[in-house]
């Protein structure tokens, strides 16, 4: 387990409703291999022959392939990344970075993307990539899950926490805390919509766990994956003086368990340990792409704990 720090967020929402806001944060040797990736890769680094690589699946932009390269370079073993795009853009600053740390891109178009999934594609990348460990995309699968459920989220500096909180894209996250914490409240904020989202977290659970039923939620999403809205660009420059978020996971739900907060949808006086996913690798990309200004990036970028490199042009 990486060192774990704990940082109590001050905000007027949470002083109005008497609430306790903890972020958590890993601060693994590699920076790049940041919040929950390291978490939920262990697993798979550490079951991997000698003779093996490691392959896995991702969006254009994926923080997941982004850590798994690193992954790959720092403990020595190959990596190949399956991108979600018609034509790997060589610009692309995620891209840029994984080929750096000795990743092989190969780009794959979404109709195959889409069948990630099916038990024939899973066939067809074992055929073809004998020599790879294959990891879902995210990482979120039941061995993902279960590093994740290493994490002693709950353990606030003041005491326990009543409410556990994540982002929530893939599942694999927010299915490891339920399996640790199986008698504490835990909400996953959904920041991609996905009506199969509750069934995934389900899948990364044990087989015939009763944790599906356990006491845990998931939100809806108010926007599509990936879309930024000024609003959580907004809401992240100003939390910056506090805590580094960018605004595509961690500061989308982090802003969504304050209007939860602020609605009183939420209970008040509470004790809240929210896990600090990373992701700020991403921030390049959404300069790259024009979706935050140059002066957004630099401040949501300044001193983050995944460097995001220098400042790409933003094609």
């Amino acid at each position: 387990m990486p060192e774990i720090s704990w940082q109590q967020l001050q905000h007027p929402i949470l002083t109005a409703s008497n609430t306790e806001l903890w972020i958590c944060q890993l601060n693994p040797a590699v920076p790049q291999i940041a919040g929950n990736k390291w978490l939920k890769l262990h697993s798979a680094i550490s079951q991997r022959l000698p003779t093996q690589g490691i392959l896995s699946l991702g969006g254009a932009f994926s923080n997941h392939l982004a850590a798994l390269a690193a992954a790959g370079n720092y403990y020595g073993f190959p990596t190949i990344g399956l991108v979600r795009t018609d034509q790997l853009d060589g610009a692309n600053p995620t891209l840029q970075q994984c080929s750096r740390n000795g990743m092989q891109l190969r780009g794959i178009d979404r109709i195959l993307f889409r069948q990630r999934d099916s038990a024939e594609f899973h066939r067809y990348l074992i055929n073809n990539y004998p020599n790879y460990l294959i990891v879902p995309e995210g990482g979120s699968n039941q061995q993902g899950a279960a590093g994740v459920s290493a994490l002693p989220l709950a353990e606030t500096p003041t005491g326990t926490a009543t409410l556990l909180c994540c982002a929530t894209a893939s599942g694999g996250t927010l299915a490891g805390i339920i399996q640790r914490y199986p008698n504490i409240k835990v909400l996953g904020l959904a920041v991609v919509k996905d009506s199969s989202l509750a069934s995934r977290v389900e899948q990364c659970l044990p087989d015939d766990s009763i944790l599906a039923e356990a006491n845990w939620q998931l939100t809806q999403a108010s926007s599509a994956y990936g879309k930024v809205t000024a609003a959580d660009i907004a809401f992240c420059c100003e939390l910056k003086p506090q805590v580094s978020l960018e605004p595509v996971y961690t500061g989308k739900a982090l802003h969504q368990l304050l209007n939860l907060l602020a609605s009183g949808q939420l209970a008040s006086g509470q004790r809240i340990a929210f896990f600090h996913t990373g992701g700020l690798q991403g921030l390049a990309g959404l300069y790259y792409r024009k979706l935050i200004s140059k002066t957004e990036y630099a401040l949501l970028a300044a001193d983050g704990s995944e460097e995001p490199g220098a400042m790409p042009a933003a094609g």
